[in-house]
């Protein structure tokens, strides 16, 4: 069975029926389909009769799914067998829409006159992956329903390999399925889903009207991902890392692959269990997956933990003792670092010469060894600071530098501050930095490797303190285009990855303070 096209649905999860009618006039020009979520309306709303609602579906510009879920399978309500038999009973799909019926309701609507040519039959499992998921789909396979939809929740980014492989079973079968893993662990099955036979992926609408978690937004789906020109041979890449979501490394990689006119896609991949992952979905000898998997970017916590999984490391990321990059060649895994080149370029652009020059490292994770890998090339000299004063002196012994704690740390006559740790990244650590201004005053450069948001509060602290600054965009951009060298033997388009990364960066913090 050839591909599907992709095919995306936009669900419309409203109170109220005047909601509904506009939210549906907004998503048509994203949407090919649209589902309206009946189990969202307020219960007053439905009780006032068909006729004050019938139109939704009967005049919507794109063909629509009517759905009326119960709170167990994700429904806004608690609703009763009778209660969803009763909703059912009065209504046929129109010649162009379906319907979405729970499989644990299908067995009390086969006699009710149905259309089974126009019914999806559904299964949602917010828990988890069921351990019986295969024998799940034969039952449901059992229905005379035209289309099978299987949804359950992704913890880790292999949870995606059942789901890919109902999908197969599918195709083989010459069955048409839904087959989605949530959560944020699952986008791969969303983007993915229709190039390996899936019906039609789910989309929202805007990033805050998500129906579901890990839910992209249908300009997300086209415009970054591309979704249209994904198909079999499409090259794959992507970013391990926990969190990795907020990452714009998608946005920059995906506008490259466009602007030079590669067949490869970018993609988020939320990682617990990275000797799992790494056998049973990337490497080439083990992995259970059929795909053209290039290679990874690999973000923290990970950064150290995937050398243990790699064939051959590059000499320089072995000299860091981390790994950021990782090549497939000739059915191996190579391991590179692209992070202190990415990280000297822009500070020596705006300091200038470093050798010599007097230099705090804040923090002793994986981007500190890069940090200070770098730094001793340069021949500056460098003192860690770390809450924990194991970790800084044992770093500081491996590189070659000083240590000292980092609470109550004074940073007066220091050339450059750099700041290694999350403090200050979008989320939860977004109010925090890893020194205050009092701290800072007296240094005369401050660089934080945090790039979201563009000016953390690391940053402001230094501008308060009378500090030059510089942001982590531009190690951002800078490593990444050593690693798109490395993967596709091609210069990157540095351009169109800054502007890429830079829109990306204004429109997240947009949506922030749309939300506060």
């Amino acid at each position: 069975m050839a591909s599907n096209p992709p095919v995306i649905c936009v669900p419309i999860c409203e109170q109220t029926i005047s909601a509904a009618e506009e939210a549906i006039i907004r998503a048509a020009p994203l949407a090919d389909l649209i589902e309206i979520r009946f189990d969202c309306f307020d219960p007053f709303q439905l009780g006032e009769g068909v006729g004050r609602w019938i139109h939704l579906f009967e005049d919507s510009p794109k063909p629509t799914i009517l759905t009326y879920r119960p709170a167990e399978q994700g429904g806004k309500h608690e609703l009763n067998v009778q209660a969803r038999m009763q909703f059912w009973d009065f209504r046929r799909p129109a010649t162009n829409g379906f319907v979405d019926i729970e499989f644990d309701l299908s067995w009390a609507v086969e006699g009710s006159g149905q259309d089974w040519s126009r019914v999806i039959c559904s299964h949602h499992d917010f828990v988890g992956v069921p351990a019986d998921l295969d024998d799940l789909y034969n039952r449901m396979a059992k229905t005379p329903a035209r289309i099978l939809k299987i949804v359950v929740q992704a913890d880790d980014a292999i949870d995606c390999l059942p789901v890919f492989r109902l999908l197969e079973q599918a195709r083989a079968d010459k069955r048409d399925i839904i087959a989605i893993a949530m959560g944020t662990a699952g986008v791969a099955t969303r983007i993915l889903g229709p190039s390996r036979g899936a019906f039609l992926t789910f989309a929202s609408r805007e990033s805050e009207a998500g129906t579901a978690p890990g839910q992209l937004t249908a300009r997300e789906l086209r415009q970054v991902y591309r979704i249209e020109k994904i198909n079999q041979q499409t090259q794959i890449f992507g970013v391990m890392g926990l969190p990795v979501l907020h990452s714009v490394s998608p946005l920059m990689h995906n506008a490259a692959f466009e602007a030079i006119a590669i067949n490869a896609v970018y993609l988020p991949f939320e990682v617990r269990n990275v000797g799992e992952f790494m056998r049973r979905m990337i490497h080439p000898r083990t992995r259970d997956l059929d795909w053209k998997l290039g290679g990874l970017s690999v973000t923290a916590p990970h950064k150290q933990a995937v050398m243990e999984q790699l064939d051959w490391i590059d000499p320089v990321a072995k000299g860091i003792g981390a790994v950021n990059t990782v090549a497939v060649v000739d059915g191996e895994l190579h391991g590179y670092n692209t992070d202190a080149i990415g990280f000297v370029e822009p500070l020596a652009n705006k300091f200038g010469e470093l050798r010599g020059a007097r230099c705090a490292v804040l923090g002793a994770g994986g981007a500190a060894r890069a940090v200070l890998w770098g730094l001793r090339q340069e021949g500056a000299e460098v003192t860690v600071f770390a809450r924990n004063h194991e970790n800084a002196e044992r770093l500081a012994h491996e590189f070659g530098g000083a240590w000292a704690t980092l609470d109550r740390a004074a940073f007066e006559g220091y050339d450059v501050v750099i700041n290694t740790t999350p403090l200050g990244t979008a989320g939860s650590h977004e109010s925090r930095t890893a020194a205050s201004a009092s701290q800072l005053r007296g240094a005369r450069l401050a660089y934080d490797l945090v790039y979201n948001p563009i000016e953390t509060q690391f940053l402001r602290e230094a501008r308060e303190a009378g500090c030059e600054i510089l942001g982590g965009l531009s190690m951002l951009i800078a490593q990444a285009v050593g690693q798109f060298k490395i993967w596709t033997g091609r210069d990157a388009p540095d351009g169109v990855m800054r502007e890429a990364a830079e829109r990306g960066l204004r429109s997240l913090d947009s949506d922030l303070r749309s939300e506060i």
